[in-house]
């Protein structure tokens, strides 16, 4: 029997909060519906709270109340996980309402509010880069904020996620054996996140990129690749002496100076093979001048033959017809 009165009771109460909220939805008293909303707003029924403040948006617009009304909507919508939308309202209170002891907090709001939009890594990340500006403008304009350590740890956890993005899109071109795309998109990352966490897992790729990009590479671009697989090894072993990655470039300076060896003995007889191909070319052009001399000799004295014996035989008499 209790049981059922209080499904009774909650019954007539959900009806008589429907009605009420029908009334000021319907209704154009100003003041009326403020009240309604903002309790709404108090029993976190975000939902209805932003249908009335909704309503109220030109009712209230110049007067004292516009305030509470675009501040209450923002966290609305916050609750409701409308960020985006959260995060444009919380703006626009803080740039409309500069001198309102809530500026702060609402700025600060807008700043979580793109935060809490950001995208997983693997997909698209311009709402990472608006978070990350948002958040600066924060700094920027509450430089002695306490919640300052707060946002820089969110645009730290932000940056990483690009960061681990591109990671991972250069990863992704080692794995297609593109080794040449593999080194210069990790090389890439590096130059835009010079404090990367991930230097390690990049140095090991890109030992191994240019590794497999010199000693695959063409005859003709060989030689130039593994002695700039060399002096990335070179370069791993000065920076991070004792390390993974040291041990790695070690490993593969070794490797390469034996490709290095295998590739000049190899140099060695293409240099000579090209060289008595040349000679046999040379050769060959050789016996063919001799040959073309030859004809045009003996075509010259053929015709010197001719203009002699031309000069040696004389002219014919001349000779007269007779008139009858």
């Amino acid at each position: 029997m209790k049981k059922y009165l209080i499904i009774t009771l909650a019954f007539f109460a959900l009806s008589a909060c429907n009605k009420q909220q029908d009334l000021a939805l319907k209704s154009a008293d100003k003041d009326y519906i403020l009240k309604v909303a903002n309790e709404k707003f108090e029993k976190k029924k975000w939902k209805d709270a932003l249908a009335l403040y909704e309503r109220l948006s030109n009712l209230v617009a110049g007067t004292d109340d516009a305030p509470n009304v675009v501040y209450n909507s923002a966290y609305a919508n916050y609750y409701d996980k409308n960020y985006k939308l959260a995060g444009h309202q919380f703006k626009n209170f803080s740039v409309t309402f500069p001198q309102d002891k809530r500026a702060e907090d609402a700025a600060y709001m807008s700043a979580l509010c793109y935060y809490e939009g950001s995208m997983d890594y693997n997909l698209d990340q311009t709402s990472t880069d608006l978070a990350i500006n948002e958040m600066q403008n924060f700094l920027n304009n509450y430089p002695n904020s306490d919640r300052s350590k707060n946002i820089n740890q969110l645009i730290d956890e932000l940056t990483y996620k690009l960061e681990f993005k591109a990671y991972e899109n250069a990863k992704q071109y080692y794995k297609m054996a593109d080794y040449k795309a593999a080194s210069t998109a990790f090389e890439n990352v590096l130059d835009d996140y010079p404090s990367t966490k991930l230097r390690d897992k990049i140095y090991d790729y890109m030992l191994k990129s240019k590794y497999e990009l010199a000693v695959n590479s063409i005859y003709s671009l060989k030689k130039d690749r593994i002695e700039s697989a060399l002096a990335f090894t070179k370069q791993i072993e000065r920076e991070v002496p004792g390390t993974e990655n040291a041990k790695t470039a070690t490993d593969l300076r070794n490797k390469l100076l034996k490709e290095k060896e295998t590739f000049a003995e190899l140099e060695k007889k293409v240099e000579a093979r090209n060289k008595e191909l040349k000679d046999k070319q040379q050769a060959e052009e050789a016996k063919i001048n001799a040959e073309k001399d030859l004809r045009e000799a003996a075509k010259k004295a053929e015709q010197m033959r001719r203009d002699s014996a031309a000069l040696a035989t004389p002219a014919p008499a001349a000779t007269f017809k007779i008139k009858k």
